[in-house]
């Protein structure tokens, strides 16, 4: 569980899960203060960061010589559509059926199963 507060700033939120605090803002072109990265780029950061752990996990529970792993993903809305664009990069040796494995294993990680899956958000006042 993540938790969100702000005061009176523009629009610097202090965010808590419980082990880690950190900040989300806008950026000063929107009103904010640039203090942490705004809610989209923290979107991009989770698919980012989920793709690259879960192709870590992968490539090393089959001991496949991957040495580095880069994962950059955009995120754009139009119309009623919000798309992701992700681009990953893998430096290692590793043949084509191996980057081919780890391109469905990218599309499996779990932050992309929720976004691609059906999302209902419950939400109330307390």
């Amino acid at each position: 569980m993540t938790t969100a507060s702000i005061a009176s700033n523009h629009y610097s939120v202090k965010l808590q899960n419980g082990r880690h605090e950190f900040a989300a803002d806008e950026p000063m072109d929107k009103g904010g203060t640039d203090a942490g990265p705004a809610p989209d780029e923290i979107l991009e950061a989770s698919l980012a960061s989920c793709t690259a752990i879960t192709l870590r996990m992968y490539a090393d529970r089959k001991e496949w010589k991957v040495t580095a792993i880069e994962v950059t993903v955009s995120l754009e809305r139009a119309d009623n559509k919000t798309i992701f664009t992700r681009s990953i990069k893998l430096e290692g040796n590793i043949d084509e059926i191996q980057r081919e494995r780890l391109l469905q294993i990218a599309k499996a990680c779990p932050v992309s199963k929720t976004l691609l899956g059906e999302i209902e958000i419950n939400s109330r006042i307390a």
